[in-house]
């Protein structure tokens, strides 16, 4: 499980552009969004940089955590 700190993330369609950009690349993709915590947890075969490209190409700021 990778964790990365998603900043810009406030409702339901962060999440669903974030979860769906990433399933994007890996459809078995498991991918939990906490707009709390400002935080995207993903199980995947996808590497950190991979992942967070996906991420920063909807608009967000990602690093891991």
């Amino acid at each position: 499980m990778q964790i990365f700190t998603v900043s810009g993330m406030s409702c339901g369609h962060c999440v669903r552009a974030i979860t769906q950009a990433i399933r994007a690349l890996d459809a078995t993709a498991e991918v939990q969004v906490d707009l709390g915590a400002s935080e995207v947890r993903v199980a995947s075969r996808l590497d950190a940089e991979q992942l967070q490209q996906a991420i920063r190409a909807q608009g967000y700021s990602a690093q891991p955590a």
